[in-house]
């Protein structure tokens, strides 16, 4: 031990004993003052904060993340990006979430309807939207939001048949042609069981919205019939079976079905005879949305025509954009799924809000899965 300097040496270690020098003790004193100051630092630095966000919920494979990252450099806002894979998941994420979680959501049109029957979106402040003009106007007014109170529209889609005639030899135009024994474990679906039961009800001759339970009950029979057929239930990317050749048959929304005809020369879309889904997804601010001013702004950028050009380029849906139109490419002109004709677009029919019949369909739905 070294009684001189108050520490103790053994074996190269070092220990400070229970009665420090005053140097000691001014060292330790001046260490808690260090540490005190650089707390409160942190905290000043923390509550000086005042990064500008937008939280967006949206389908998945809707807006390149390009985009995004674009917005973010012009603006400095930061995108907060969450995707849902159905109307109904869309549904149950802004109910379970905290109030002020979503600032900007992109729900379809029977979810619009039952949105503003809950008070869940609010009115939009159009005068907020320099870009609004752009909007093709035959897509505007419509019954589930008529003179867009709540919502504006965003993009549009439509389900079709897609089929490989490499290897079906036949033209596939109707939803009962896909019963036949030969497409054994070979067609992927839509996870999605408006459009799927629905589906099943325009092969019976019904309405896609039919809430009867009896032909509710022939839907399911029909879709057991189905299901010995059915490879894979996906709305995320079903388009990829078709791609890896992994299926031969598709039910999907008609941009899934263009980016595989893309890839694979073979394949040929189908709009049902029977009738088919369109939908229309649509900007939408929920009632107790945070950060309003960053959403109208976030909305604003993606109806430039140049914005959506690059959307649509790469997710191509149906452009609702007029001026967005002149600039897109014969890629995406000449491809009947991707640029829907007038004249099947104008065929198509809406899911619809059936309240509290929707409990019919998540039990139908459990019972084909």
């Amino acid at each position: 031990p070294n009684h001189f300097n108050n520490t103790c040496c053994y074996d190269n270690f070092i220990y400070i004993n229970h009665y420090p020098s005053k140097k000691v003790k001014e060292r330790i004193s001046n260490m808690k003052k260090l540490i005190i100051l650089l707390v409160f630092i942190f905290l000043l630095s923390g509550c000086s904060n005042n990064e500008e966000v937008v939280n967006i919920l949206n389908w998945s494979s809707y807006i390149p993340n390009e985009v995004i990252k674009d917005f973010e450099h012009q603006t400095g806002i930061k995108v907060n990006y969450n995707t849902y894979s159905s109307n109904e998941e869309c549904l149950a994420k802004l109910q379970a979430a905290k109030s002020g979680t979503y600032d900007l959501i992109f729900p379809s049109d029977y979810l619009v309807e039952l949105l503003i029957e809950k008070e869940m979106i609010q009115k939009l402040d159009k005068t907020k939207l320099n870009n609004i003009s752009n909007l093709n106007t035959n897509y505007l007014d419509l019954e589930y939001d008529p003179s867009n109170v709540y919502t504006l529209p965003f993009l549009a889609a439509s389900v079709v048949i897609v089929y490989d005639e490499e290897f079906v030899n036949k033209e596939i135009t109707s939803y009962n042609d896909l019963l036949s024994s030969e497409y054994f474990d070979n067609i992927v679906l839509l996870d999605d069981q408006r459009i799927i039961i629905g589906m099943a009800l325009l092969a019976l001759g019904y309405d896609m919205n039919d809430t009867n339970d009896s032909h509710i009950e022939e839907a399911i029979n029909w879709l057991l019939a189905l299901k010995p057929n059915i490879k894979a239930f996906d709305s995320d990317s079903p388009k990829t079976f078709m791609i890896t050749k992994e299926t031969k048959i598709g039910v999907m929304w008609n941009a899934e079905a263009a980016l595989a005809m893309n890839e694979v020369p073979s394949l040929k879309v189908a709009y049902p005879s029977e009738g088919f889904n369109i939908s229309i997804d649509n900007f939408a601010i929920p009632n107790n949305a945070k950060n309003l001013d960053n959403a109208y702004k976030f909305i604003d950028y993606i109806l430039k025509p140049e914005v959506m050009q690059r959307i649509i380029e790469e997710y191509p849906y149906k452009n609702l954009n007029i001026k967005t139109q002149e600039l897109l490419s014969d890629t995406y002109i000449n491809n009947i799924a991707a640029n829907i004709p007038d004249n099947y677009f104008n065929r198509g029919l809406f899911v619809k809000n059936i309240d509290e019949a929707i409990l019919k369909y998540d039990k139908a739905w459990v019972s084909i899965k």
